[in-house]
């Protein structure tokens, strides 16, 4: 038995043996995969998931007491806020904001309020004393004079040298008078002033005093009219807002109330792809949590300045598309599935994308047709899977849709075709180039005219 066994196992390793060396197992590299040039209609689509938001909405901000820069408030807390969802009348509660800020601004108010009450009735009492006392000052002086001229009168039978000093001590007399009517015009204005100064700071104090009370009564917030609320954003367009969430009054937004009779699906699409998304573009939606529901569309806005996507290098621009047709079971912040049309060609040839090769300076494919080649090709735009071809192949062409065995072997054809790539390339190089250079002339003879003309500067020749 045992014997047996062994003589089956060794004619088994022979006949593997046998298979491995008579029939060797051809390498992947060895199979060709063909396919042939096609030619009929050929779109352009990008692909991206949105988020379902209202076209317009009411805002519900901070309250315009809390805006005012005498508050000195610029950030407050939201301490209670509403179910996101609910649906308010005009004038229904929504939220509340943190009063013990407002209070402590108040509280501290107040005591600025009583310094400057203070400070004004002292500037009255210091303005009063001080002038008395310049009055006195003033009514000696005019006793002085009154003096000086009686004892001239009476030195009119003296000496002339008893005159002449007479005389001389009533001119003292009248110029310290005079010095001191001066003393008190001028100690008078700024007595004046400095109540007056007083007097202002006591208002500003009052003015703030009032408007922090206003601020205070302000802090429970209301729907200015009807609808669903939905909550904002943060400040740095992260999460929703909620109770603890900071309000500042840069970016006062606190919910909204969604007009949900149109409806706008926010995207972002990435840079490779942005340069073919255009304002006015089709849209074909659907909808995540309505299976089946396929909507039309249209591309609104698209975004100048790419963002940068979190924990990656990959920038995305926002596209903005508005929903038609009946969009009353649609709610903000559903997610939406977007294939956008950037472009349709009617008849024209293309191939698929795996069927494309590269080196450092030109783009080929392997044509099998006659005789196996390199042949350089002209392409064009790209859907999801195939790319457009301008020059180089024709209708019914065989190619392959991965590198032969022999591929280092293979010529290249169509090198004509590579030299107008890259002459086109040049002009549009130097077309741009020229592009900006006008772009600048323009914008340096716009700056002269800003700042008349240039004259007394500097000319520019050439």
């Amino acid at each position: 038995m045992k014997r047996k066994t062994w003589l089956i196992a060794i004619i088994a390793v022979v006949i593997i043996l046998l298979a491995f060396f008579v029939f060797p197992s051809s390498k992947s590299e060895s199979i060709e995969i063909t396919t042939t040039v096609q030619k009929g209609p050929f779109e352009v689509l990008v692909y991206s998931s949105g988020q379902l938001e209202a076209q317009n909405s009411e805002n519900i901000t901070v309250p315009e007491q809390l805006k005012d820069r005498e508050i000195r408030i610029y950030e407050i807390k939201i301490t209670d806020l509403i179910e996101e969802g609910s649906v308010v009348d005009s004038g229904d509660y929504v939220a509340t904001l943190d009063q013990k800020v407002v209070e402590e601004g108040l509280n501290k108010a107040l005591e600025e309020l009583d310094q400057a009450v203070n400070s004004f009735e002292d500037a009255k009492m210091d303005s009063n004393l001080n002038l008395s006392n310049f009055r006195d000052q003033i009514t000696n002086a005019q006793e002085q004079v009154e003096e000086a001229q009686i004892i001239l009168d009476e030195s009119k039978y003296e000496s002339p040298a008893i005159i002449r000093k007479a005389q001389m001590d009533r001119e003292k007399a009248k110029r310290k008078l005079a010095q001191e009517i001066k003393g008190y015009e001028l100690k008078e204005r700024q007595a004046v002033s400095k109540v007056e100064r007083s007097k202002i700071s006591l208002r500003q104090r009052e003015t703030r005093v009032t408007k922090l009370r206003k601020a205070y009564d302000a802090l429970v917030i209301t729907a200015p009219k009807g609808g669903m609320v939905m909550y904002g954003r943060d400040r740095n367009g992260g999460g929703k807002m909620k109770v603890g969430s900071t309000v500042h009054t840069y970016m006062p937004m606190i919910a909204t109330l969604p007009d949900l009779s149109s409806m706008l699906s926010t995207t972002f699409v990435n840079e490779i792809d942005i340069s073919n998304v255009k304002k006015g573009q089709k849209v074909i939606l659907g909808v995540d949590a309505i299976p089946g529901k396929v909507m039309e569309g249209e591309v609104v806005s698209v975004a100048n300045i790419g963002q940068q996507m979190p924990k990656s290098d990959a920038k995305v621009f926002e596209v903005k598309i508005r929903v038609f047709g009946d969009v009353s079971d649609l709610k903000p912040s559903m997610t939406t599935s977007n294939t956008i049309q950037t472009a349709m060609h009617t008849d024209t040839l293309f191939i698929p994308a795996e069927a494309i090769f590269e080196n450092d300076s030109l783009q080929f494919v392997y044509l099998d047709n006659k005789k196996r080649i390199k042949q350089v090709v002209d392409l064009g735009s790209q859907n999801e899977n195939y790319v457009l071809v301008n020059k180089g192949l024709s209708e019914g062409d065989v190619i392959l849709l991965n590198e032969p065995v022999n591929a280092e072997e293979l010529d290249f054809a169509g090198m004509e075709i590579y030299q107008e790539i890259k002459e086109r390339k040049i002009k549009q190089e130097e077309e741009a180039k020229k592009a900006m250079e006008e772009e600048k002339k323009k914008s340096f003879k716009l700056q002269q005219k800003k700042s008349g003309g240039g004259s007394g500067g500097f000319f520019i020749m050439g």
